[in-house]
């Protein structure tokens, strides 16, 4: 499974933090930061992250586990 957030469109709301913690955050300088790459078992979490997005700047490419 392959996670992309388009930078770009990101605006730092914050939504995919609380939905896949393991998987997204903030880091020092309060940029969005994330495991490109997660393993299969955060996949319901990186879904729900990819729903929450409210500029839809993420996206998720790969096989259901």
């Amino acid at each position: 499974m392959k996670v992309h957030v388009d930078m770009a469109l990101c605006a730092n709301h914050g939504r995919c933090v609380f939905a896949a913690p393991d998987v997204f955050a903030f880091d020092d300088d309060e940029e969005l930061s994330y495991e490109p790459s997660p393993g299969t078992d955060r996949r319901a979490e990186v879904e729900q992250a990819v729903l929450s997005c409210p500029v839809r700047a993420i996206t998720l490419e790969g096989e259901h586990g």
